[in-house]
């Protein structure tokens, strides 16, 4: 049993010979010859070119035999996709272009065309397709519709996700409109990542437990 056969025999719950090993955040800091890319290129610049973004993928599982890839990316590619751009703070954080959290800021919004802005993902799917081959298995992900709002809506990192939870309240028709949105272009970058060789994706849900539990289906979309 390889690592990919072991991978997807427990997703469907089969006995395998041992647990799969994998980190949900495999690339990164700590990686030597991650930081070295990182003196030539920005976070974005590695995210959205294939080639780098495929090799930072790799890394982990070159140096550690992980079961399982995951494809380097960012779940903040889906609002700059729908045309809410994102920036990391001097002082920490992520930072949007601008905070939906109006109708004239809902409008600057377009799901037309998700599948020609990230590109660049299935991109590096399908590079890492190549190298993972029929022996290692591959991660793709996005963010949950709330967590990806929370983001557009505060203009931001957050701490007490006033805003959003205020539009979710108080502005309910926007709001709706607004997780419609995101779930129509997250079900279409799924099936994007699935087409270009993932063998599951992944949805983080970082900021559900904000919510209260009797209103968190509701605010989940």
């Amino acid at each position: 049993m390889n690592s990919r056969e072991r991978f997807l025999a427990t997703l469907r719950c089969e006995t395998v010979d041992r647990p799969p090993v994998w980190l949900m955040r495999q690339a990164g800091r700590h990686l030597p010859e991650y930081r070295e890319l990182r003196k030539e290129h920005t976070f974005h610049t590695l995210v959205k070119t294939p080639e780098l973004a495929c090799e930072v993928t790799m890394q982990p599982v070159r140096r550690y035999d992980m079961d399982a890839a995951i494809i380097f990316s960012d779940i903040l590619v889906i609002p700059e996709a729908l045309g809410q751009p994102y920036h990391f703070r001097e002082q920490g954080g992520i930072g949007m272009e601008f905070k939906v959290d109006c109708e004239e800021a809902f409008e600057k919004l377009s799901s037309e065309t998700v599948e020609d802005h990230l590109a660049y993902v299935t991109g590096a799917i399908r590079n890492a397709r190549k190298e993972c081959g029929d022996t290692k298995a591959l991660i793709g992900f996005g963010g949950s519709p709330w967590t990806l709002a929370t983001y557009m809506v505060e203009g931001g990192s957050s701490k007490t996700y006033h805003l959003a939870k205020q539009i979710f309240y108080r502005e309910r028709e926007l709001f709706d409109r607004l997780m419609e949105l995101i779930t129509e272009a997250t079900i279409r970058y799924f099936r994007m990542q699935i087409e270009a060789g993932a063998d599951v994706v992944q949805v983080f849900d970082s900021w559900g437990g904000v919510l209260a539990p009797d209103i968190f289906w509701d605010a989940s979309g």
